[in-house]
């Protein structure tokens, strides 16, 4: 039998950082927690990858990330068209709430995105075809959905 003896001085208390912030200039876009945004940032890179195009996304430094609108804007326009050519269901349940993620993010930068492109789009073929093919929403139920995700993440998001 063994007995354990708690101390107050056993206690320590360290300057833990419990979220992050990504901004525009001064203007906080988004205050997420530290879990929450080391996967948005991990995935990122994932995307960064597989779109061949830089985020605008800056590095995390001292818990802030400073974004490029600019850079931002053909990033976001580049998933969307991307996650709108995906016709494999593993693909697009993967991508979904991250592309969701990013749409809120762009709305909270004032961001507009071009759907219309988006739509559109078929450039580079057909890659990673689902078979038996993936079910194809129309446009419009797509975009609906695409919408209605981004906009609930979007109230969750609030800095």
């Amino acid at each position: 039998m063994f007995a354990v003896r708690w101390r107050p001085a056993d206690l320590f208390f360290q300057e833990v950082a419990f979220s992050q912030y990504y901004e525009i200039g001064d203007e906080t876009l988004w205050n997420p927690s530290n879990g929450a945004s080391r996967l948005f940032l991990i995935q990122v890179s994932v995307y960064q990858a597989e779109l061949g195009l830089p985020s605008g996304i800056g590095p995390m430094q001292e818990d802030e990330c400073q974004i490029d609108p600019v850079a931002f804007k053909e990033f976001v326009d580049a998933l969307l068209a991307w996650h709108r050519r995906a016709r494999h269901r593993v693909m697009t349940a993967l991508s979904e709430g991250f592309v969701a993620t990013v749409l809120a993010l762009a709305e909270a930068a004032g961001i507009e995105v071009d759907w219309q492109s988006a739509r559109s789009t078929e450039e580079g073929g057909l890659k990673d075809v689902q078979v038996p093919a993936a079910f194809v929403p129309s446009e419009e139920a797509w975009a609906a959905a695409l919408q209605a995700k981004s906009r609930e993440l979007g109230r969750c998001m609030g800095a």
